[in-house]
């Protein structure tokens, strides 16, 4: 059975990173811009993952300049913006394309197991996807869900408990 745990993807720095080193941990996996109407949303982020990190959470963090040139910079830039201005703590990676014919593998897998309301593809940024700890897609939220009000799934998936 297929789990986010066979897929590689590049850090901020362009080194390949394999998703299984997640094994075993919830993650919430949202591809981002920085001047896109929801960033304000890593404020939420960042205090989901201070909250749950050490009972075994992670957010992976994707930027995507795809949806209005929204994520311009570079991996660096992007990176220090969310660090100064949201001081966010979790991993920030390469700069990447969720749709087209140059969309990372990982997110054509996430598509896939979880599609959206009347379409496959991202429609925008802040699309966020959880994931188990057995690395299966279990639900997948629109860029308008705030991050704290997936924070009670987030519990229950900590809890080893089927999600709803």
């Amino acid at each position: 059975m297929m789990s986010i745990y066979q897929f590689s993807v590049m850090d901020s720095q362009a080194n390949p990173v394999s998703l299984s080193q997640y094994q075993g941990k919830v993650l919430l996996i949202v591809n981002t811009a920085t001047g896109c109407g929801f960033t304000p949303q890593y404020e939420q982020l960042e205090q989901l993952y201070q909250t749950f990190h050490q009972q075994g959470f992670d957010i992976l963090d994707f930027p995507c300049n795809q949806f209005g040139n929204q994520a311009p910079e570079s991996n660096a830039e992007i990176q220090s913006f969310c660090q100064l201005n949201y001081h966010t703590s979790f991993t920030t990676f390469a700069k990447i394309d969720v749709n087209g014919p140059h969309a990372s593998p990982l997110f054509e897998y996430l598509k896939k197991a979880k599609g959206g309301l009347l379409i496959k593809d991202i429609k925008w940024n802040f699309t966020k996807f959880l994931i188990n700890q057995q690395g299966e897609v279990v639900k997948r939220y629109a860029p308008t869900t705030t991050p704290l009000a997936i924070k009670k799934e987030i519990q229950q998936l900590l809890a080893n408990k089927k999600i709803t």
